[in-house]
């Protein structure tokens, strides 16, 4: 089968692979009829993300037609049409039974890598690295699914690919950016990055009754794409973020602070820039944590810290004594993708939100690697590729 596979730093590439086949019990063979590029794998292009192998299969955001089960899977048939989580979860350990699917216990059998590096292992993920199971991932005409009797959800076949897709990811990760952060009626939130993540943060927040949400980055295209679903903006290349939130809230700062952006974070102040940027570059911090900085200065008295933007390892200057002495909550996490999916799902069958919404391009699988280049870069006012096989 062709997919798009890992093969260096900044390079990817549609190669020749083998064809999945059933391993375990409660395996299935999905056909994948639409799949993405999401802002977490440009960790994996720009190679921030460790024990990536050359011809590593990428993607974790896709759907498509069941064409083969295991003898173990129940609920599922060939013919049925789903939507795969991007974390793999099993359904049954402890993890799974109190519904952090992102934290399985059973699905890394790499789990002693990822203890080296986080303490211990969360779930493995499609696609994203050998520390985080090595599974091939969905950027291919065919994907293995472990798990499938759990992981896979049914969608009716009046729904488009692109209505249902996101519910693998994006959609779920900002939505639970909202709940993380409690987010309800006559909140005012912010949140950093108006990526596609974010987006679906913004949209969550309004769907969960916020009065207002106010929306920072630095790219017009994004900025005008929150605007149109209710938020305010802020440019953090022209103002100073924190004085002008607390400008817009009355001195107080936002109620709740949502990082949608993570270790590839930009900053205005050229110097603070670069000074990440130098210590990431030589490996003696994992992240450029500006916007987590700023979300914990910015934030109110008594607030929270919601963390969905992607970190790999360590950070520097933490501004640990605010944190502490304004009594302010911090939560984060990959998304527990299975916990959120049935209700959004109701929501895009309600007309609540249609989550094509932040898609702009939409490529062959084969042209993969220019929706790599044009996302990274932000060409052509790029929001979100989706990929067909």
């Amino acid at each position: 089968m062709r997919a798009n596979c890992w093969t260096g730093k900044r390079s990817v590439e549609v190669r020749e692979v083998p064809d999945p086949t059933i391993l375990n019990r409660r395996d299935a063979i999905v056909k994948i009829t639409s799949t993405a590029i999401c802002g977490s794998d440009l960790h994996l292009y720009n190679g921030f993300i460790p024990t990536m192998r050359e011809g590593d299969v990428l993607g974790h955001e896709f759907m498509g037609e069941v064409v083969e089960i295991g003898p173990g899977v129940d609920g599922l048939s060939v013919g049925d049409r789903v939507v795969v989580p991007f974390p793999i979860a099993c359904g049954v350990c402890g993890a799974c039974e109190r519904g952090m699917t992102a934290l399985c216990e059973n699905s890394n059998p790499n789990a002693g890598i990822a203890e080296k590096l986080l303490g211990h292992s969360p779930a493995a993920l499609f696609g994203y690295s050998h520390m985080l199971g090595g599974y091939p991932g969905g950027q291919a005409e065919y994907a293995r699914v472990p798990f499938a009797d759990f992981g896979a959800l049914k969608v009716e076949s009046d729904l488009s690919d692109e209505k249902v897709l996101f519910l693998s990811d994006i959609f779920p990760t900002g939505y639970m950016g909202a709940d993380m952060a409690e987010v309800g009626p006559g909140d005012v939130v912010a949140v950093w990055g108006a990526g596609p993540v974010g987006q679906f943060a913004i949209a969550s927040c309004f769907l969960r009754g916020a009065e207002r949400v106010i929306a920072i980055d630095r790219i017009d295209h994004r900025l005008r794409l929150a605007q149109e679903t209710g938020a305010e903006t802020l440019d953090f290349e022209q103002v100073s973020v924190p004085e002008a939130l607390a400008e817009m809230t009355g001195g107080r700062g936002p109620d709740k602070c949502i990082d949608a952006v993570g270790m590839e974070a930009h900053h205005a102040n050229h110097a603070l820039h670069a000074y990440d940027r130098a210590k990431q570059a030589a490996m003696l911090e994992t992240e450029r944590p500006h916007v987590l900085r700023e979300a914990v200065m910015s934030c109110a008295n008594g607030g929270i810290v919601s963390v969905i933007g992607v970190y790999g390892g360590f950070t520097d200057k933490f501004p640990m004594g605010s944190f502490m002495n304004r009594y302010l909550t911090m939560r984060a996490g990959q998304c527990h993708v299975h916990r959120y999916m049935p209700t959004l799902l109701d929501h895009v069958r309600n007309g609540d939100i249609d989550p094509s919404f932040v898609i702009t391009h939409r490529m062959p699988l084969d042209d993969a690697p220019k929706g790599y280049r044009t996302f990274l870069e932000k060409a052509d006012d790029c929001e979100k590729v989706v990929l067909t096989p």
